[in-house]
């Protein structure tokens, strides 16, 4: 269920209008620096007294990109032309050694090249994306500006998740909307199995009409995945067990006679659906993931056996144990996502203390005080991907980069996304 969190994150805040100053810095950087400033959004930064090393490493990588299109020379960049002390500037461009944090959790070296993601299970199709809660509107839709925030982070391919036929639908048209963005994944989740039986027509007319919404959409290039399927034990007062298993395994056989990846759901539930997939994974070739994995260390190796990948999202990092299982992940087999507007990483998660020098979001406020460019409290948002690969990256002891890559590679395999497999 979506709940708000009601923890005020504020991050720092600052104006738009300030002008760098200090005369260590080359005129050229200057200007970048100021024309990085003037680009941010009003809500996101208030006016410091002046432009010290932490500046530089807020808009590192903006400044870094920048600097590289301009062609202009990295000793003068750098600043090395005034004299400049480097020891008091932090700036992402330089990579450090990996150290050890204040919390004593393993510190990555920063980021030297761009980072590329593919959140691979996110709802933007849910109608929070667009200002609505609960029925009721509450600020101007601002998908486009969540989708931009991503993709300003280096999130430039995402899989948006069908929950039922009709969801599948909503998901479809927002990869439609999005092209070489925006991928649908198209199923029936198991908390909703029962629509199954519920369907005015039959159950049996609505698994036809689900085969023909995945066959056009995967002629037109939309539909990358068959899901979100699986079962879910946690939540049986939802959808009962047996309509659960039922549908399950039907819609296992379209996904095998479409030839589709597997998008899979599973909670509490592991040994019926091991049962259930078993058979059929021969005839899957780019077999599938469990997204939002939150099970136990015998589970994921179980899964792993059986030829899935695994996607992580903050969910997936609440508790210690969680946090184990994700060290264990082969990066061969790891994915990873938001599952936004949910699974969001909370300051009581046991990820949070991984959190130290991960990129900051946008200021964040309540939907009914909205404005544009800051997000929403407890409304997730790809943008967060950025977080999740890094306590990933903490908690395995390695580099962003690596997870990034790692990710990216295997996503790319499984799903295609519009890009060829390295």
């Amino acid at each position: 269920m979506y709940t708000a969190d009601k923890r005020n994150r504020r991050t720092p805040d600052w104006h738009t209008d300030f002008s760098p100053r200090g005369s260590f810095l080359s005129p050229e950087l200057q200007g970048i620096i100021s024309a990085t400033v003037a680009a941010q959004p009003q809500c996101g930064f208030a006016r410091p007294a002046a432009i010290p090393g932490s500046a530089l490493n807020f808009f590192g990588r903006n400044i870094t990109l920048a600097a590289r299109s301009t062609a202009i020379d990295k000793s003068d960049f750098l600043g090395l032309n005034k004299g400049l002390n480097l020891s008091s500037v932090h700036c992402n461009s330089t990579a450090r050694p990996k150290a050890f944090s204040t919390s004593g959790q393993p510190k990555m070296a920063e980021s030297t090249n761009a980072l590329r993601y593919v959140d691979i299970g996110v709802n933007l199709s849910d109608p929070v994306f667009r200002g609505e809660y609960h029925g009721k509107q509450a600020h101007e839709d601002d998908l486009d500006d969540v989708i931009q925030r991503a993709k300003d982070v280096g999130c430039s391919k995402f899989m948006v998740t069908g929950s039922d036929l009709v969801e599948s639908k909503h998901a479809i048209s927002v990869a439609s909307k999005y092209p070489g963005f925006c991928y649908a994944t198209v199923g029936v989740h198991p908390c909703q199995a029962k629509l199954f039986d519920e369907y005015p027509e039959g159950a049996q007319k609505m698994l036809q009409e689900l085969w023909t919404l995945v066959v056009q959409a995967k002629k037109d290039g939309h539909v990358v995945a068959f899901g979100e399927i699986g079962l879910d034990y946690d939540r049986l007062f939802l959808s009962p067990k047996e309509p659960q298993l039922k549908y399950f395994e039907a819609q296992l056989d379209l996904a095998v006679e479409i030839q589709l990846p597997l998008f899979l759901h599973s909670r509490a539930a592991s040994e019926d659906f091991e049962r259930l997939l078993a058979p059929r994974m021969a005839r899957l070739p780019k077999r599938g993931l469990v997204h939002s994995f939150t099970g136990t260390l015998e589970e994921m190796h179980r899964m792993i056996a059986l030829g899935l990948d695994v996607g992580v999202n903050g969910c997936s990092l609440k508790t210690e144990e969680n946090l184990e299982v994700v060290k264990a992940i082969p990066l061969e087999r790891l994915q990873i996502e938001t599952d936004g507007p949910w699974c969001e990483i909370r300051p009581s998660h046991a990820s949070a203390k991984h959190l130290e020098g991960a990129p900051e979001l946008p200021k964040a406020v309540k939907k009914e005080k909205w404005q544009k460019g800051c997000m929403v409290k407890g409304r997730n948002e790809p943008i967060a991907i950025a977080r999740v690969a890094h306590v990933i990256a903490s908690v395995k002891g390695i580099t962003v980069e690596e997870v990034c890559e790692a990710a990216w590679n295997n996503s790319i395999r499984m799903f295609g996304l519009g890009e060829k497999s390295a």
